[in-house]
């Protein structure tokens, strides 16, 4: 490999915390500035323990992850530790699960922008503001991993900053310096007033604030130092776990947990009484920032599935990237994300509200459904020891506990029979393509077979001819007789 080209590839190369980093901005977004209002609505203020929870599963899983990554890194990630430890099959549905869910939730996040920008200019169409979007988003991917890295790390630092200016302000209201003429700031008169059904039924929307850490897992074969790669989760899911249970601590102090109903961010509701006035832009804004951010680490993450499962022959070759002028092409890919998203939107913005939500709650079960396949792998390619094991199964149990509590709220519900629908697409899919699979091997092997008869008695090359014409020659004069004779 040219020097050149040898410390070009060094250069961009990312240090751990610059993964932590990337992590926080692929993580923060929708999922927390929005589904915590649902998550408070349906829980109530002990959805503070559902948070933690989430936290802990979601380190279980980015630990076994990262340690994967740690000892081979691979292209495609928790895909091909899928296929490695289970075989094609295994490969093949995670990574097209992952794909679906990932593009179902792109255009849920894009319609959300669509809704925030409306706050402002409510005249235009949801549409028009879909399209923009996407279409921004379309060129960081195709400007390359490096754009996406600069985009993501800018984004992470605006929206750390906007959820420790909250902070700051939950501070200045509860030591009196900002005031109301309505309610003060009290604690919650119960902190189960829902019971314990309630809890876990939103547990599921805990897990979905976490989603993301599949990006960082594909990014984490970047790292100057794998072996960094367990360091770099442990610190962003940490910072994650104090910011999220931290901002919807004071949340539920600011403000009633009864008053977090429709559809604006529970951190607008909890300042919307105080003197204020430029908290809602802010917090438009920040909301829009928080989209876009995570909207286009889904295209990225689609996009880079989508490419490795070419390159095993698991989707169309035409999707593999390409060498063009020294760097790789992905142009086939990208237009495939966009036809998704297009899709995903229009089919989001025909759909009516409760359906919408639906497929949204299943394209976040399908993502836990992937964490279990990336916990299951682990145990087929790790070796660790008993610590391991219980973080393993500790990780399993409180992923099954989040799947479980779907069942027992009526927006979640459909959502669960519709994710189980799309895994039963991909899984009557896999075992098509599993026996073509072993067509293709039992046909390679005969084919072997019949190459070496072939090879031994019927088809001989020109240079074959040659050197046995020479063995007869060399025959023939040792018996005294005319060559050719």
């Amino acid at each position: 490999m040219p020097q050149n080209d040898r410390a070009s590839q060094e250069k961009d190369k990312l240090k751990w915390w610059q993964l932590s980093l990337l992590g926080v901005a692929c993580t923060v977004g929708t999922g927390f500035f929005l589904a915590s209002r649902i998550a408070i609505e349906v829980g109530g203020p002990a959805i503070l323990l559902d948070y933690l929870l989430a936290a802990l599963g979601a380190y279980f899983v980015f630990d076994k992850l990262a340690r994967m990554t740690a000892q081979a890194p691979l292209e495609g990630s928790f895909r091909s530790y899928a296929k490695k430890a289970f075989g094609r099959w295994a490969g093949f549905s995670s990574g097209w699960i992952y794909w679906s869910s990932e593009l179902l939730i792109m255009g849920s996040q894009l319609t959300a922008l669509s809704l925030f920008s409306q706050f402002w200019f409510p005249q235009v169409p949801m549409w028009c503001f879909a399209a923009g979007f996407g279409a921004l988003g379309l060129l960081i991917i195709f400007w390359g991993t490096k754009g996406f890295e600069r985009m993501e790390n800018a984004f992470a630092v605006t929206k750390l900053a906007a959820v420790v200016m909250f902070l700051v302000i939950a501070i200045l209201v509860l030591s009196g310096v900002i005031t109301t003429d309505k309610h003060g700031p009290a604690m919650p008169a119960a902190w189960f007033p829902v019971g314990a059904m309630g809890v876990w039924s939103a547990l599921i929307f805990a897990f979905y604030s976490f989603g993301g850490l599949e990006v960082v897992g594909l990014m984490a074969v970047r790292l100057k130092k794998p072996e960094d790669a367990p360091k770099a989760g442990t610190v962003m899911l940490l910072l994650l776990a104090f910011l999220y249970v931290a901002s919807l601590a004071f949340v539920l102090v600011l403000e009633p947990w009864k008053s977090f109903t429709g559809d604006k961010s529970p951190f607008v509701i909890a300042l919307a009484d105080y003197r204020l006035p430029f908290v809602p832009h802010l917090f438009n804004a920040i909301l829009i920032v928080a989209g876009f951010s995570t909207m286009t680490a889904s295209m990225f993450a689609v996009t880079a599935m989508v490419v490795t499962l070419a390159k095993d022959r698991d989707a169309p070759p035409a999707f593999e990237a390409k060498e063009e002028k020294g760097r790789k092409g992905r142009l086939p890919a990208i237009g495939l994300t966009a036809a998704g998203m297009t899709a995903s939107v229009v089919f989001a913005l025909l759909m009516p509200k409760s359906v919408y939500e639906y497929v949204t709650t299943a394209a976040g079960l399908m993502l836990l459904y992937n964490w279990l396949f990336i916990l299951v792998t682990s145990g087929r390619l790790l070796k660790t020891g008993i610590w391991g094991k219980v973080k393993q199964y500790a990780g399993i149990g409180l992923i099954a506990l989040a799947v479980s509590g779907t069942w027992f709220h009526r927006v979640s519900r459909p959502g669960f029979w519709i994710s189980l629908g799309f895994v039963a697409v991909i899984g009557g899919v896999t075992l098509i393509m599993q026996r073509q699979w072993n067509k293709q091997d039992n046909g390679q092997k005969a084919q072997g077979k019949n190459n070496l008869s072939e090879q031994g008695v019927i088809r001989f090359e020109p240079e074959v001819y040659a050197e046995a014409d020479q063995r007869q020659a060399r025959r023939d004069r040792y018996r005294g007789k005319e060559p050719g004779r």
